[in-house]
């Protein structure tokens, strides 16, 4: 097995670790922003963490009501723009913390008046130097060149950030994060098997919507890095304008399925793909009760994920999502005799500028 199914499955204790070590800063922050909240926030990453970020705005400005914009880094980096940061709050993600560009957004938006919270799996980096405050992901050293791990754990840095900022986020429910993860995980062999079908495959796409948007993104670069598969990604809404001209017969779409605001618009998609023919595979868990009455493909996690009232049903769906997705697309690396943990043309640190 590959580096990076190994780092799939430490994915529960690397959770465990991240939250615990986690809730003092939190708790220091969020009295912080009691007394001085932010008007506008600001997400700086690329690759994987830019697919994190894309959570990160979801989640926050659902939860806590401020606008949230994801930076384009070359505005600071190339175009040498100085921006007015007073009273907004800067987050920038990398898994190793020397990604350059985001770095040095990171230290313009300090220089012009923003709160700065950085996102990093390293201590020592360059990015844990420059933030006020940093969130770190405990995931011990990723190996692989396919982040996993450090995915969720800046997945779950969201999640605390958010209740920093005063969002209606039990830190009980996140203390089950490890738990559903680790719930996924018991999927392998199916997944396993049903990746092996999709062996032959050179094209598809990957589907979500709100919350779960970035998994769409997350799913396809992993397919994309480790099984060279060409993968395109979109949320329902910007697939319908267009892109869905590509389905024929036997294409394959993968969409993440859960319960709440987003299945309606997600079950009239699925209806479309059916009189196309296409090949449709969902992640959902058990809460979408009529996904189950479908008897359609399925990943299922086995847990009930849909939560009522205060928050959205599908909240802490994403990362017990993207576990099996991230299993899929080893097992299919795997089967197309690929490694995933060294794919062509990439390394472990990725500088741009």
């Amino acid at each position: 097995m590959s580096q990076m199914h190994d780092e799939i499955r430490q994915q529960p204790e690397a959770l465990e670790r991240t939250l615990s070590e986690g809730l003092k800063l939190t708790e220091k922050l969020r009295r912080r922003f009691e007394k001085s909240r932010p008007r506008l926030i600001v997400l700086a990453a690329r690759g994987t963490s830019d697919n994190a970020a894309l959570f990160g705005r979801y989640l926050l400005e659902i939860t806590t009501g401020i606008p949230v914009s994801l930076a384009a880094p070359s505005v600071f980096t190339l175009y040498r723009s100085s921006l007015d940061m007073k009273d907004t709050l800067v987050v920038t993600v990398s898994q190793s913390g020397e990604s350059t560009d985001i770095d040095y957004v990171l230290e313009h938006a300090g220089k012009y008046g923003a709160a700065t919270v950085g996102i990093t799996n390293e201590p020592a980096s360059t990015m844990a130097r420059l933030a006020e405050s940093t969130f770190l992901v405990r995931a011990g050293r990723e190996k692989s060149v396919a982040a996993t791990k450090t995915y969720s754990g800046q997945v779950l840095c969201f999640y605390l950030l958010a209740y920093a900022l005063g969002a209606k986020i039990r830190v009980e429910d996140l203390r089950r994060l490890p738990e559903w993860a680790a719930t996924a995980l018991t999927l392998e062999k199916q997944i396993a098997a049903c990746a092996e079908r999709y062996r032959f495959m050179t094209h598809a796409v990957a589907v979500g919507r709100g919350l779960n948007y970035s998994n769409a993104f997350e799913f396809a670069l992993k397919l994309m890095e480790t099984c060279y598969v060409v993968a395109e990604r979109f949320s329902i809404s910007d697939f319908q304008h267009g892109p869905i001209a590509m389905v024929e017969q036997s294409f394959p779409v993968f969409m993440f399925a859960p319960s709440g605001v987003t299945w309606p618009t997600t079950k009239e998609m699925l209806t479309r793909l059916d009189h196309l023919k296409a090949d449709t595979l969902l992640i959902t868990d058990r809460s979408n009760k009529e996904v189950q009455k479908m008897g359609r493909s399925t990943i299922t996690v086995p847990l009930r994920l849909g939560r009522a009232n205060a928050v959205p049903e599908e909240l802490y769906t994403p990362i017990p999502y993207i576990i099996p997705a991230q299993l899929f697309a080893a097992c299919l690396a795997s089967d197309k005799g690929l490694d995933p943990d060294h794919p062509r043309s990439l390394s472990k640190v990725t500088r741009t500028l």
